[in-house]
């Protein structure tokens, strides 16, 4: 349930706002009551809603490297990293840790058992979560050096038997004397053609063309499924909170289910990627998503809402289809919903650059991510695998991190759309903030009357992106003056 800090019933707005509308001493004092009356509700065993904390994903990044900035995420606020997948993979290309070879132990350029061990004490150890970007729809594409498809192969075996005492030490599970799949393991070498085709895509190979032979599609086997298991709960043992479900789109509902039972799910978010080009009644969001969100209960992508955010920042787009997209089918309900403006294939596969909003309209769209009630925002950080050069170091801008401060300092209280154009929007979050965000090039002057409004009377909101800008309601109408391509984060 929503939290009882700063929250009204719609009836009794009028009442509230006569009350605090005299001073801000007894403004002050309202704030401190409702919060004494929250604390009190809490201690007799009150559940909060959801947390839709935010998430770093920091692609690609070591995990030395994670480990050393523990400090600087927390700070941040980030609730939740979401590292690189942690499996046997090979090779130095950002795509290569997407294609396993062995659950069995953590061994890749960017880490190895212990380290991956000792990134997620160092995060948890500051309250902020590792969720374990995992692959369980296929093996690594190795065709020219393990025809017969068993995994990891006679070469990686061997270099097991080669420093036993090493990699015994960074075992998870199993005896890596020997390979735990083979040919019996995977469903038939054939490749997708046609991507609205639902059972081309959850059992056939994902294929680069040209004569590529594909990714090795895994079985939805009882074998299978007790190794995929055994490896999650191995990661859930190291502390992991949460798994992202890679190229869930490509897997049968049976599999996935079979994979996550209760116990492996408890305690865990768990979150799929379900690639779609928009939300309800678009063929790939009726025929993955939806069935996807109907039979699990796992939260997914917020695809939709990128496109409908998209399609709003566009020449003829209009804001006012950011007013209440869910309503229409264009976002998923907040507590199953990871939200973006870019994932890690947006800016790194030519096929979905499409995606990429243009770098002031992206920080617009943060602003109502982070600004909006519903879903975890996520942060996208790189190390420039695209070549762009826009999202190194993300993680750590100032107006990201002013974002933050406001999405956590609002958590849990209502929203309320006070004004909306095409070219602006401007929202309440309770009585604690105001967002206001203007994505044309000329200043926006909105008036909206506040006489049942549940804001706050001559108290100070200030812009938590650092613009110095400040509002002070006094009257009955007020005027938000949004400058050119420009969002406000006010919180009080």
């Amino acid at each position: 349930m929503p939290s009882p800090v700063d929250t009204f019933a719609p009836n009794n707005a009028a009442s509230n706002n006569a009350a605090r509308r005299p001073t801000a001493r007894k403004a002050h004092a309202s704030h401190r009551m409702s919060r004494l009356c929250a604390a009190l509700l809490l201690a007799a065993g009150v559940a909060g809603n959801a947390q839709a904390d935010a998430i770093l994903h920091a692609f690609n990044w070591r995990y030395a490297d994670v480990q050393a900035r523990a400090a600087e995420i927390q700070a941040a606020g980030y609730k939740a990293v979401l590292v690189a997948p942690a499996y046997k993979s090979a090779g130095s290309q950002w795509w290569a840790r997407y294609q396993p070879q062995d659950y069995r132990v953590i061994h890749h350029p960017l880490g190895d058992t212990t380290t991956f061990r000792n990134m997620v004490s160092a995060l948890n150890a500051r309250g902020v979560h590792v969720y374990a970007d995992v692959l369980l729809n296929h093996m690594a594409n190795e065709s020219g050096q393990r025809p017969d498809l068993n995994y990891p192969g006679t070469s990686i075996i061997n270099l097991y038997n080669g420093n036993p005492t090493y990699y015994n030490g960074i075992r998870l599970f199993g005896n890596l004397g020997f390979n735990f799949l083979s040919a019996s393991d995977f469903g038939e070498a054939r490749c997708i053609s046609n991507y609205t085709d639902v059972w081309q895509v959850q059992n056939w190979r994902l294929c680069g063309g040209g004569g590529d032979v594909g990714l090795p599609d895994l079985k939805n086997s009882s074998y299978v499924i007790s190794q995929q298991q055994e490896y999650l709960r191995q990661l859930k043992a190291l502390g992991v909170k949460g798994f992202r479900i890679d190229a869930a789109k490509h897997m049968p509902l049976s599999h996935i289910n079979g994979v996550l039972t209760t116990d492996i799910k408890n305690g865990m978010y768990v979150f799929g990627e379900i690639i779609t080009g928009a939300g309800a009644g678009e063929i790939e969001y009726d025929r993955f998503l939806q069935p996807y969100l109907q039979g699990t209960s796992h939260a997914a992508y917020d695809f939709p809402l990128q496109t409908q955010i998209r399609n709003a920042f566009s020449f003829s787009g209009s804001m006012s289809a950011l007013v209440d997209p869910l309503a229409v089918g264009q976002a998923l309900q907040g507590a199953r919903a990871v939200t973006f403006t870019v994932t890690h294939d947006i800016p790194n596969n030519s096929g979905f650059r499409y995606a990429l909003m243009d770098p002031t309209d992206e920080t617009l769209a943060y602003a109502y991510l982070f600004g909006r009630n519903g879903g975890k925002p996520m942060v996208y950080s790189d190390n420039n695998e695209s070549g762009d050069n826009r999202w190194v170091n993300a993680y750590n801008r100032n107006d990201i991190k002013g974002m933050i401060r406001f999405h956590n300092a609002v958590q849990g209280n209502d929203m309320q759309v006070l004004s909306h154009g095409s070219c602006h929007i401007i929202f309440r979050r309770g009585s604690l903030g105001i967002v206001g965000i203007n994505k044309c090039g000329s200043t926006v002057n909105a008036s909206v009357n506040m006489n049942n409004s549940v804001l706050w009377w001559y108290a100070n909101y200030t812009d938590t992106l650092g613009s110095g800008s400040v509002v002070n309601i006094g009257s009955a109408n007020y005027t938000f003056s949004l400058p050119a391509r420009s969002a406000r984060m006010w919180l009080r």
